[in-house]
């Protein structure tokens, strides 16, 4: 009877202990993304200058693992529209992009935890470096382009 009660008290303790695995594995990187979010920041060129963007970005998970993204982003002399399909891999991201202004496409790949999503878009001419973090209604995204005269878009966006 003694020994079946530390073996239980055992189980309990290493249940508590570990919940990170099973929890981590129930949770998408893309569940605090869903919906829609807008806003705007700015676009720098290598000649440095800057413009003002407004933005609206709709995030569709379908299921647990993927993500369909459609953003739009314009400015007084620039625009682009943006739709990637992502699927999670124990926080491994990969898909593929379009930008349809540009008839541009490619791949995307990266990695995504805690509310986080650190990625590389590569296509033909181009590739860009991708930060995106969700804090409950609050959403920075920063591209790093390369190859191209822009060289640098931040945005602030707010979930609707």
């Amino acid at each position: 009877m003694h020994g079946s009660r530390i073996a239980q008290a055992g189980m309990l303790i290493a249940t508590l202990a570990f919940p990170a695995h099973s929890t981590v594995a129930a949770v998408s990187p893309f569940t605090a993304m869903a919906g829609t979010w807008t806003g705007g920041g700015v676009l720098q060129s290598s000649d440095g200058t800057q413009e003002r963007l407004r933005c609206r970005a709709d995030y569709d998970p379908a299921g647990r693992a993927e993500l369909h993204l459609n953003l739009r982003c314009a400015s007084a002399s620039y625009n682009f529209d943006l739709t990637s399909d992502v699927q999670d891999r124990n926080g491994r991201i990969s898909g593929s992009w379009t930008e349809a202004s540009r008839n541009a496409s490619g791949t995307i790949s990266g990695r995504a935890a805690g509310g986080r999503i650190e990625a590389l878009a590569q296509g033909q001419n181009f590739s860009a470096g991708l930060s995106l973090s969700t804090r409950g209604n609050q959403q920075f995204v920063s591209l790093r382009p390369r190859g191209t005269n822009i060289t640098d878009v931040s945005l602030q966006l707010n979930r609707q």
